[in-house]
């Protein structure tokens, strides 16, 4: 996520009629772009892809995993079809930047072999191997040998990984073959997944449409059928909103239970408490045995995920508008709806009352998050695009290339690169809202407790066009907070919207009670659906 530290400020001014004369034009503004946007984008007929209609990408890894063990079905003809429906929608939805289609076959066949000898080596067991046999997309950030590890930085193109990340480590041990690697924004510093190297990916619902960031190739080809689970990372929002544009789940586990190691950028200090590695899939029932995975035996002990939760005994809770920030869009009406909706189910259903709340520091969360960034003594962003050596990035004279296409960065990270250089948030303010970030802590978690979940907008809009995000750069807020925070997220799918691109909802509970959220979202798949195939008739 983008580091935009120029509201820092303005997040914290008192209401005063210049900061309201500010925030009008601004909205005028950004009005008239959405206009040209929807003029632009809008008017184009909707492109479609295929809808999925092969029956082994319509089941969980779960499912596969058990099929393929049971010899219900071969685990070449699991690769074989996900690949071929790769090779279908990558054209459109460049998600996919890189594959490994030989060494997944390959792989495919010696797990039949094994699978198919008198007796099974201890280390295939469904113990030690759960996922034996399941096809595995990866966010190019992560180190995964024989693929790329640029994140979009083109003096890092052609940087091929000699080791794996943790969480891919873990993963390829417990029987997952990855197929490739997808799409990211520059360094995973923005929520559209563009860059020089590899070009733009497209929604898979609307291809007119972004799939987020920096995770975003990712959650676009689980969307779009391509994949099945996929190793995302968050510091912002990053594979929340992802998920939401995509309409996939994701889960963004509580600090410390997953490795960061092995992803390009490197988070040190006291960004790793904001930063987060975390699954994304399809569906519900993947998420926890994914986790499980990810973290290892070790880590995940913490969550106590063998702990039944028993949805009648949950307290809920709900903010349903965001932050009113400077620069933070409302909240669109469907997804309102659709948060009301859920609440809906849940008093019916359960008898249950969703408290709503309104805890008033949540209009300083952009600020908060900048505060919690800008704390760190790690790499500035500027030296980042500088870490591959070569001639030293001038941001200035960057954005001039770009309106010639002469750049080899985009305007998102030149913009950025030029705020970091000209603004710097004083010492006295992020103290200030460090201290704000504790008081709100202390405050969500007193009122969760170890019992309780929160519904939150995953995003206040609807996937938008293409660029669009330029002009909204401060909506990634209703994810970051939560990053600040350190606290546990689940994006759950809420089906579509009209326009036919997905609807979703954020769960929140307090730090190390990810089985709550992901017990609610399983409740909600089975409510509302889940996972929408890209243009079925549903």
């Amino acid at each position: 996520m983008i580091d935009y530290r120029i509201t820092k400020q303005a997040a914290i001014i008192p209401s005063t009629m210049a900061s309201i004369i500010w925030e009008t034009v601004w909205s005028v503004v950004t009005f008239v772009i959405h206009l040209i946007s929807i003029l632009i984008n809008g008017l184009r007929p909707r492109a479609k892809i295929v809808p999925v209609t092969d029956e082994i990408l319509l089941q969980s890894a779960t499912r596969i995993a058990k099929r393929i063990r049971s010899r219900d079905i071969k685990c070449i003809t699991v690769i074989e079809a996900y690949i071929s429906r790769i090779q279908t929608i990558n054209p459109d939805l460049n998600a996919i930047v890189a594959d490994r289609f030989e060494g997944a076959l390959e792989e495919a066949r010696k797990i039949d072999e094994i699978l198919d000898a008198p007796e099974l080596d201890e280390m295939y067991s469904e113990k030690n191997a759960p996922f034996l046999g399941v096809p595995l997309s990866v966010k190019e950030a992560f180190a995964c040998i024989g693929l790329p590890n640029s994140s979009g930085l083109m003096s890092r193109k052609g940087m091929i990984s000699e080791s794996n990340a943790v969480v891919v480590a873990n993963l390829k041990r417990a029987g997952c073959i990855v197929l490739g690697s997808t799409n990211t924004s520059e360094l995973c510093m923005w929520y559209e997944s563009a860059n020089h190297i590899y070009g733009r990916s497209n929604n898979p619902y609307d291809l007119r449409r972004i799939v987020g960031g920096s995770s975003g190739g990712e959650g676009c080809i689980i969307g779009g059928g391509g994949s099945i689970i996929g190793v995302g990372s968050d510091i912002g929002g990053s594979i929340r909103m992802p998920c939401f544009f995509n309409g996939i789940f994701g889960h963004k586990p509580s600090p410390g239970i997953v490795s960061n190691d092995g992803q390009f950028p490197v988070a040190r200090e006291k960004r790793l408490e904001l930063l987060a590695t975390g699954p994304m899939c399809r569906y519900a029932e993947d998420l926890e045995p994914m986790l499980r995975i990810m973290a290892g035996e070790e880590s995940i002990k913490e969550l106590n995920l063998e702990k039944r939760v028993n949805i009648k005994k949950l307290r809920f809770f709900s903010i349903d508008e965001g932050g009113e920030e400077y620069l933070v869009s409302r909240i669109d009406p469907q997804l309102r709806q659709s948060q009301e909706n859920v609440i809906q189910y849940f008093e019916s259903e359960y008898g249950i009352e969703v408290n709503r709340i309104k805890p008033h520091r949540f209009k300083y969360s952009t600020a908060i998050w900048s505060a919690k960034m800008s704390s760190s003594d790690t790499e500035t962003f500027n030296a980042l695009l500088n870490s591959s050596g070569g001639a030293k990035v001038k941001p200035i004279l960057e954005l001039i290339k770009s309106i010639f296409r002469m750049s080899n960065h985009t305007i998102p990270a030149i913009i950025l690169a030029i705020f970091e250089n000209v603004h710097k948030m004083p010492e006295s303010t992020t103290g200030r809202l460090l201290r704000s970030c504790e008081k709100l802590r202390d405050e969500i978690c007193n009122i969760l407790g170890d019992d309780g979940v929160l519904f939150y907008p995953s995003h206040p809009k609807l996937a938008q066009y293409h660029n669009a995000p330029l002009f909204t750069p401060m909506n990634f807020t209703h994810t970051a907070i939560f990053n600040a925070l350190g606290l546990p997220v689940t994006q759950v799918p809420l089906g579509l919207s009209k326009e036919g691109v997905p609807l979703g909802i954020q769960v929140v509970a307090n730090k190390n009670l990810d089985r709550l959220t992901l017990a609610v979202a399983r409740e909600l798949e089975r409510e509302f659906g889940g996972w929408r195939n890209p243009h079925s008739k549903d």
